[in-house]
């Protein structure tokens, strides 16, 4: 399905505490517990239900699953045993390594922990079946609920458990990310640092350890004593490395979790120590120091390395600092919004274009410290619908002196001032960066153009920044109809056209909506530079609506020469904006005509129009163009007359209205 923008503009950067429920009944977590104690039965979940659509979309399970609840498989299931720690998370037999490695982290920072699984619940008094857990989507908390059957196979769990049979919070938070996903056959594959951010809402940095800063060390040091969490990898180089085991011990291919960092005295020299967990509990390092690896075996060894930031303060420096956060949701729509990386010329400079404003230096510095974090939405989710991560990434530019988004000319003839490290097939891209104080564009977009996905682009800055999106108003300068030209001043085509009009409409001189749409498709079907089909009945009703200033619903000769008048310059426009001189224009095409014609639509208006008009190559030919151009003209003109005389009418935008008025 199309996608359409969402809530453009900087949103707060909402807290934990805020978390929405999102059960398909719209009550909370506790008033659906109550709801099942009072009726003495346990919680099933018709959101995530215990048969193969929860599992897989793709496949069918190998063996016979049996959803079974925790009290069906042990006699005294216990949620949480002695402390959540990593040693409860054992993998099962879904892909999901990435997971398990973000939950090992989890477990180390108890503040977190419990705000993604809060203490309110248990298989004691209350228990009716039903958990929770919090997980922070797109700059939002969400409560997600689910009833605790799993599933299973000789009354063994079949996917994540802990080493002690009795105790089941990781297989229930497993089950919880599944649903928020859409399945568990969701969760093969992925990147530690994905759930790290859905874990705590923070932000990404990655390290490439060959290309680690001289203070490698000391940054993942620092970072644990924050609370940060860590993931590390080794590189598959192709699938059928992947999951190949090392000489060393390792998998290639496979995430893990730093857990520790420390130093030793060993032979008179401080060794650096790190610790390092598979999530599979087995498979180990066999290197020096076993249990624990050498530093330097670990840079050697490991190619990257993912640290969850719960703020981006800066790990390489000892203070503290509060970041101003801005967040603005948005969109990248085919044949509007969707215009590619800036190899793509002709359409780079339709992409969603965000204004910000960096108005204080750091303290005692002379640049803007900011970083830009851009993340792709739900594309885990729609992998059943085989939707794939894009390949995405942003520029930033310097900001002339207009308020306005910037032209194609602009990116022409400017090169940009900043931009992600990379193009990469990743959830999210974040880079950080240091720029004078000044105004700057942020452009996020896919690499390919007419890619089609819902984003969230957060800027983290040392000082405050102000942000907007250079969208969500139309500048519209409507002319006075022009004055018919007096019978005695016509030029020869005039004449033709008055012998034309005189023949079709008869004594009267009016043409109804009839008359003029044979007029009209005699007359443009000659053309033969434009691409043509034939103008419809609703179509010439809607021109005379336009130009019938009697109100008659008919059109005089008079109201009939403005129209042709202002059909020539349509036609002329058309012509001008098609580039390619293919008789038809295309939707970026598009867009540039209306600003020509005096219209400046926002994102998600545009997109509506494409919808309605372009045809499924994202072109359209005459006759849509002036449909397109009659619709924006009668609304903006009805807008005009009622915005004096109704304040309800005032206080709706322009864009507002004419979504209203066009009916598409």
């Amino acid at each position: 399905m199309p996608y359409l923008s969402r809530a453009p503009g900087p949103q707060p950067h909402p807290v934990p505490k805020d978390a929405r429920p999102t059960h398909s009944s719209g009550q909370s977590f506790e008033q659906l517990r109550q709801e099942c104690l009072q009726r003495g039965t346990l919680f099933e979940d018709a959101d995530f239900p215990a048969d193969n659509s929860s599992l897989f979309y793709s496949e069918r399970p190998q063996v016979p699953f049996v959803w079974k609840r925790p009290g069906e498989i042990v006699k005294n299931p216990e949620f949480i045993l002695g402390g959540a720690t990593r040693t409860d998370i054992c993998q099962g037999e879904l892909g999901d390594c990435w997971l398990l490695a973000a939950i090992a982290s989890l477990t180390l920072n108890q503040k977190a922990l419990a705000r993604v699984m809060p203490p309110d619940q248990s298989f004691g008094p209350g228990y009716a079946g039903i958990f929770h857990f919090q997980f922070w989507q797109h700059s939002e908390w969400l409560d997600v609920v689910i009833d605790d059957r799993l599933p299973t196979f000789r009354d063994r769990l079949v996917f994540l458990h802990s080493a002690e049979h009795n105790e089941f919070w990781s297989a229930l938070l497993e089950k919880a990310y599944a649903k928020l996903n859409g399945s568990y056959e969701a969760l093969k594959g992925g990147s530690a640092i994905e759930a790290m951010e859905d874990f705590t809402g923070g932000v990404a940095e990655t390290f490439l350890t060959k290309e680690a800063p001289a203070n490698f060390y000391e940054v993942l040091e620092k970072a644990l004593q924050r609370g940060s969490l860590l993931g590390c990898s080794l590189d598959a180089q192709n699938a059928a490395e992947s999951e190949a085991r090392t000489p060393a011990g390792l998998i290639k291919g496979h995430a893990y979790t730093v857990t520790a960092i420390d130093q030793v005295n060993f032979q008179g020299q401080k060794i650096e120590l790190i610790r390092v967990r598979n999530p599979w509990g087995q498979v180990e390092w066999n290197g020096s120091w076993s249990d624990r690896m050498a530093f330097k075996d670990f840079k050697a060894h490991f190619d990257k390395v993912e640290i969850c930031n719960l703020t981006p303060d800066a790990l390489e420096e000892d203070a503290v600092h509060k970041w101003e956060v801005t967040v603005h949701q948005g969109s990248w729509v085919r044949g509007s919004t969707a215009g590619g990386c800036r190899n793509f010329l002709d359409t780079f400079w339709t992409n969603p274009q965000i204004k910000l404003s960096l108005t204080e230096s750091d303290e005692g510095q002379e640049g803007c410290t900011f970083l830009v974090a851009l993340m792709q939405k739900d594309r885990r989710k729609l992998k059943r619908f085989g939707a794939d991560v894009l390949t995405i990434g942003y520029a930033i530019y310097q900001c002339p002196d207009k308020d306005q988004p910037l032209d194609k000319d602009f990116f022409r003839y400017h090169a940009s001032q900043a931009r992600s490290k990379t193009f990469v097939n990743l959830r999210e891209v974040s880079d950080r960066f240091k720029l004078p104080p000044g105004e700057y564009i942020v452009i996020p977009s896919t690499f390919e153009p007419h890619q089609e996905a819902d984003f969230c682009l957060r800027i983290f800055s040392e000082k405050k920044a102000v942000t907007r999106d250079l969208d969500g108003h139309v500048d519209i300068d409507l002319p006075e109809p022009p004055k018919p030209t007096p019978p005695g001043q016509e030029t020869e085509e005039e004449q033709q056209f008055r012998a034309l009009f005189e023949r079709v409409a008869g004594e009267d001189m009016e043409v109804t909506a009839e008359e003029l749409e044979y007029i009209l498709n005699a007359v443009l079907q000659k053309k033969k530079n434009i691409r043509f089909k034939k103008l419809s009945l609703i179509s010439c009703k809607n021109i005379i609506s336009l130009m019938d200033t009697s109100g008659n619903g008919k059109l005089e000769f008079g109201e009939f020469t403005v129209f042709w008048d202002r059909l020539k310059q349509w036609i002329n426009l058309f012509l001008q904006f098609d580039a390619d001189r293919s008789g038809t224009m295309s939707s970026y095409e598009l867009r540039t005509a209306l600003r020509a014609a005096g219209f400046r639509l926002s994102s998600r208006l545009l997109q509506l129009v494409v919808l309605r008009y372009a045809d499924e190559d994202l072109q359209l030919g005459f006759d849509d163009f002036l449909n397109c151009l009659v619709r924006l003209e009668n609304a903006s003109r009805v807008f005009q007359a009622l915005s004096t005389k109704n304040e309800e009418v005032m206080r709706l935008s322009i864009n507002e209205f004419i979504n209203l008025t066009m009916n598409i």
